[in-house]
């Protein structure tokens, strides 16, 4: 057994706030403090230090077929990044990797768990690509996976939508999906509009009817929604909204929002989905009308996708979004791709830059939305990697909202139009710890499912990150003192000193097996694969490379 002592505990999932308390863990688990008779086998002394759980990223690209084109498209990205340890030397037990934009799978485990991050899921896997993204996945060390499964612009389920469907036989589909993909929740990108966009429409409004299918992106949300309310999963419909990047998407954002009809929904990256016409550049913030609207709405929960400086990648499903984007590549070399009757990818390489208007006001509209809503448990900390930053940015991103001076000094480098169209500096809020521990522990563990992460109770997965406590916040979230994953040690001074294999996690929903009969069919008919062909087993993704499969049981509700 472990003893942890003397650490300053911030666990919001149990209300503790700074607490000194001993931890204890035995066989991966926290566990309670043992009788005398218990003998300690180790213990560590953190008196001064803070202890968290591991940190959960609710939302980064690092699995599926986009990634791998982002990184043939950048050779220059690995050139000039460096070799993520110099134990490759001296012990050997590392792979090497290198890329800043788009890190390896290897590099990618590695620099998250030397930021604490001990569990990280992909927001994009499109099903037909289920198998080539669990196989990436399974080769990231260090972290627990999972992935959401795309849905909304998928020929299937549109034929269904737009034939009037029984929303139980659309539940049936959704959840055949999800256990087909061994995906861990539901994501729309673009509702419709990917599948718009090979009738070579450019633009797709919330309301507009599909120019094949006749169906409207609000439509698409509201079954996709109700499918996956009905199924029981944690975590709500997924929605990349409509005209992302788009000035005046502000009214489309909240126009999604009720399209909800008050059932969850989780709006992803909202900064760029955030945006006014205001002003002579006809761009402007709206941060805090979506960030009030968010505040009334208790069904609504977000993660912002903030921009931060510097060069990165662009990869997406949205091929409508990415076709639009090409324009502004740097450098200028772009991918855009269909598939199947399914969707599609875009890569567009990206350079935000602070004197640039647009891309500074950008990157004040996500600290604004940070700092207007009011509730962490439904604000998450993302920079949608890469598109909006590498998550290897995650350690400046907190200090910027933990240190308002340090914020106001950033806002007095960026583009002066853009500083003074913004309210930032008026924000005077800060985040604490506590605050910093809900939306990056917490919160994703919740809105997840993930009862055994995210916390620091007993019987929780001794994912527990140690921290120097650093005025500086960027130090100190940049390199953790300790991290335990299921209680090993494996990494000590921000360095990785011991490699492991993380779990996959997949929900296990309740479904009619009857939607196989015309689903084989259909793949038959229109598919290059069997339908056979697209499951994956239990014990295959465990083959994938995951250490194991956690299963997450869902009850289904009646529509």
């Amino acid at each position: 057994m472990l003893r942890l002592k003397n650490g300053r505990l911030y666990d919001p999932a149990r209300g503790v706030d700074g607490l000194v308390q001993d931890l204890y863990v035995d066989a991966g688990r926290v566990v309670p403090a043992p009788g005398p008779e218990v003998r300690i086998d180790a213990e560590l002394d953190l008196a001064g230090k803070v202890v968290m759980a591991g940190a959960i990223d609710l939302h980064t690209h690092i699995g599926g077929g986009k990634m791998n084109i982002a990184r043939a498209l950048l050779p220059e990205d690995h050139r000039g990044d460096r070799v993520p340890a110099s134990d490759l030397g001296a012990g050997g037990f590392m792979h090497a990797g290198c890329g800043h934009a788009a890190p390896s799978t290897w590099t990618t485990g590695y620099r998250y768990a030397e930021m604490g991050y001990t569990a990280c899921f992909e927001p994009a896997m499109l099903p037909a690509n289920a198998r080539h993204a669990h196989l990436e996945m399974g080769d990231i060390p260090m972290v627990d996976k999972g992935a959401y499964a795309m849905l909304g612009s998928d020929d299937f389920f549109l034929r269904l939508l737009a034939a009037g469907a029984d929303p139980r036989l659309i539940a049936d589909y959704v959840g055949w999906t999800l256990d087909a993909s061994q995906a861990m929740a539901i994501k729309v990108v673009n509702p419709g509009g990917i599948s718009a966009f090979k009738f070579n429409t450019r633009a797709l409004a919330l309301d507009e009817a599909h120019p094949y299918y006749g169906v409207t992106p609000r439509q698409v949300i509201g079954a996709l929604a109700r499918a996956v309310h009905d199924l029981g999963l944690a975590h709500p419909l997924h929605v990349h909204a409509s005209n992302l990047g788009v000035p005046g998407n502000a009214d489309t954002t909240l126009a999604t929002m009720a399209a909800a009809e008050g059932l969850p929904i989780h709006l992803t990256h909202i900064q760029f989905h955030s945006y006014g016409t205001e002003g002579e550049r006809r761009f402007s913030s709206e941060a805090e009308r979506i960030a009030d609207a968010i505040n009334r709405q208790g069904n609504v929960s977000a993660d912002v996708g903030q921009i931060l400086f510097g060069q990165t990648v662009t990869a997406s499903g949205d091929t409508m979004g990415q076709h639009r984007n090409h324009r502004h590549a740097s450098p200028d070399k772009w991918v855009v791709m269909d598939i199947e009757c399914d969707a599609g990818c875009g890569v567009v390489p990206f350079r935000y830059k602070d004197k640039n208007f647009v891309n500074a006001l950008q990157w004040a509209i996500g600290l604004e939305l940070f700092l207007r809503v009011t509730d962490p448990w439904r604000i998450f900390l993302t920079t949608d990697h890469p598109n909006g930053a590498p998550f290897t940015s995650y350690p400046h991103l907190i200090r910027l909202l933990m240190d308002r001076d340090f914020r106001n000094a950033k806002l007095d480098e960026i583009h002066p139009e853009a500083a003074a169209h913004s309210q930032l500096r008026g924000l005077t809020r800060e985040y604490s710890l506590y605050e910093i521990a809900v939306m990056t522990r917490a919160a994703p563990a919740r809105s997840l499912g993930l009862a055994e992460r995210g916390h620091l109770g007993p019987g929780a997965a001794a994912d527990i990150v140690v921290y120097r406590d650093d005025a500086d916040r960027e130090a100190m979230f940049g390199k953790p003192e300790y991290v335990f994953k299921d209680g090993e040690l494996v990494v000590r001074d921000g360095r990785v000193v011991k490699v492991v294999n993380g779990a996959l996690h997949a929900v296990k929903p309740e479904y009619d097996k009857g939607i196989e009969r015309p689903l084989n069919d259909y793949f038959d008919r229109y598919m290059t694969v069997k339908m056979a062909h697209l499951k994956i087993a239990d014990d295959e993704v465990c083959a994938c490379g995951a250490s194991k499969l956690v299963p997450h049981a869902c009850t289904r509700h009646s529509s």
